[in-house]
C-alpha cells in the first residue's frame, strides 16, 4: 500500500501494521475451523487481546465456541467488533490451486478457506486494535465478539453472546461487523442493514382418484398452484437505493410418487421470503397462511430459518456511525462509499437487540464460499488501516467532546 494512505501514521508504524495483519491472517486461515469447530482460533485471539489488557470471557453452547473480550479505558462509548472464526467446508481439494488451509501467498494474493469470510477481517481488527491501544489514548470500552457458529444454523453463537450481554446489562453504542462487503476494493460498499429471511414448507392434502373421473378426486397440485398464484399476487415493497425490496421464491415442489392416470392426493412446496424492515415476521407468516387458507382447509405450514431484518438507525451527525464510517473511507481512500442492505443475512440481526447503530464493512466478497477463496494482501492492509481509523474516531476524546456539546445545545 502506498505510504500516502497512512495519513496519521509514521512509515515505521504503517509497515508494522501491514506485517501484522498478514501474519495474523495466515495464523487464522491455517486453522481448519469448519462450523462449529474453532480449531484453536479463539485461544490464539485470547492471547493477543489479553496482551492489550482485555478481560476475556469464553463459553460453549452445545458444540459452539463463543468469545467475549473487552478493553476497558473508563467512561466513554461501548464500541464493538463482531465476527466469526468458523468457515464453510473446502469441498473438492483437487480443485484448489493451493491447499485451502495453507494461507499461501502468490503474486500478492493470499489464498485460503475463510480468508475473505471472515478471518481476514478478524486479523485486520486485531492488528488495528494493537495499534490503537499502544499508539493512542482513548476513552470507553472496545469489545470483541467472536463465535464459531455463523456459517451454520447460528442458533448457539452470536445469539448466545447477545443473551449473555443482555443479562449483564451491556448496551452498545456502536457495532462494526467484519463481514466481507466490498465489491472491488475496501470501502466501496458498506452494509447498513440486512433484509430478514424466513423459509416455509407447505403441505396440501387432496384426494386421489382416476384421472378419467376428476369429479371423484381433489387434485393437490392444482390447489398448490392456486396457493403459488396467491403468493405471487402480493404487492411486496420495491425497496429503495439503500434497501432492496421484499421478494419470494418457491424453491421446491413435490407431489410424491406418481402415476400418469392417478390424480395426486398431496403436494408440497418450500419457499423463502427475503423481506425488508417494513415487514415483521408475524406479518409475513400471516400473509402466507392467508394465501393457503383461502384455497383449502387441508394444509400444514412449517416455518424455519428465521432471520429478522435490521437497519442502522439515524443519529446526530457527531454520533452517526454512518457518517463516521463514510468520512473515514473518504479521508483514507478518497472513495464515496455506497450504502447497501443487499446479500444474505448476518449476525448483525442479533446485535441489533443491544445496539441501534450497526454497520458491516470488510473485505471484497467475490470469492467467498468458493474454491480458491482469496484476498489481495493490499486489501488486508487497507482494511486494517480503515478499522484503525474508524475505531480511533469512535473512541476519540475530540468526537466525544463534540457530541457532549451538541447534547448541551439540545438541552438548552
Amino acid at each position: 500500500m502506498s505510504s500516502e494512505i497512512f495519513k496519521t501514521l509514521s512509515l515505521v508504524k504503517a509497515e508494522k501494521l501491514n506485517n501484522n495483519v498478514v501474519d495474523y491472517a495466515r495464523e487464522l486461515v491455517q486453522r481448519e475451523s469448519v462450523t462449529p469447530a474453532d480449531a484453536g482460533c479463539q485461544s490464539w485471539l485470547e492471547k493477543k487481546v489479553k496482551a492489550l489488557g482485555a478481560t476475556v470471557t469464553r463459553f460453549k453452547t452445545q458444540d459452539v465456541s463463543n468469545f467475549i473480550a473487552v478493553i476497558d479505558k473508563g467512561e466513554g462509548p461501548n464500541v464493538a467488533f463482531c465476527g466469526h472464526t468458523d468457515v464453510v467446508p473446502a469441498g473438492d481439494l483437487s480443485k484448489w490451486t493451493f491447499l485451502p488451509y495453507s494461507a499461501h501467498i502468490e503474486n500478492g494474493v493470499m489464498y485460503g478457506r475463510g480468508i475473505a469470510d471472515m478471518k481476514g477481517g478478524i486479523a485486520a481488527f486485531i492488528a488495528a486494535a494493537e495499534l490503537l491501544v499502544n499508539d493512542r489514548t482513548f476513552e470507553g470500552k472496545l469489545w470483541l465478539f467472536i463465535t464459531s457458529d455463523e456459517e451454520g444454523e447460528a442458533e448457539h453463537g452470536s445469539r448466545a453472546i447477545v443473551d449473555y450481554l443482555k443479562a449483564q446489562g451491556v448496551v452498545l453504542d456502536y457495532c462494526i461487523v467484519g463481514e466481507p462487503t466490498a465489491k472491488q476494493t475496501i470501502g466501496d460498499v458498506v452494509k447498513i442493514g440486512r433484509r430478514g429471511a424466513i423459509s416455509f414448507d407447505i403441505d396440501i392434502t387432496g384426494k386421489a382418484a382416476h384421472v378419467a373421473y376428476p369429479s371423484h378426486g381433489i387434485n393437490a397440485i392444482h390447489l398448490m398452484s392456486q396457493v403459488i398464484g396467491n403468493l405471487n399476487e402480493y404487492h411486496w415493497d420495491k425497496g429503495n437505493e439503500d434497501c432492496p425490496g421484499t421478494s419470494l421464491q418457491v424453491t421446491h415442489f413435490d407431489s410424491g410418487d406418481w402415476t400418469d392416470n392417478v390424480i395426486p392426493s398431496k403436494a408440497s412446496i418450500s419457499l423463502n421470503i427475503r423481506y425488508s424492515y417494513k415487514y415483521t415476521e408475524p406479518r409475513i407468516k400471516e400473509m402466507v397462511e392467508k394465501a393457503v387458507s383461502t384455497v383449502t382447509e387441508e394444509y400444514v405450514i412449517k416455518s424455519y430459518r428465521s432471520c429478522v431484518p435490521y437497519f442502522c438507525e439515524e443519529s446526530s451527525s457527531a454520533d452517526s456511525l454512518k457518517d463516521i464510517v463514510r468520512k473515514a473511507i473518504k479521508e483514507d481512500f478518497d472513495i464515496d462509499c455506497t450504502f447497501s442492505t443487499s446479500g444474505g443475512t448476518s449476525d448483525g440481526r442479533f446485535f441489533k437487540e443491544i445496539c441501534s447503530q450497526i454497520i458491516e464493512v470488510g473485505l471484497p466478497n467475490k470469492t467467498i464460499h468458493q474454491v480458491n477463496e482469496s484476498v489481495a494482501v493490499a486489501q488486508l492492509e487497507r482494511l486494517s488501516y480503515l478499522y484503525f481509523s474508524i475505531f480511533n474516531k469512535l473512541l476519540s476524546r475530540e468526537r466525544m467532546n463534540t457530541s457532549k456539546e451538541n447534547q448541551h445545545e439540545v438541552c438548552v
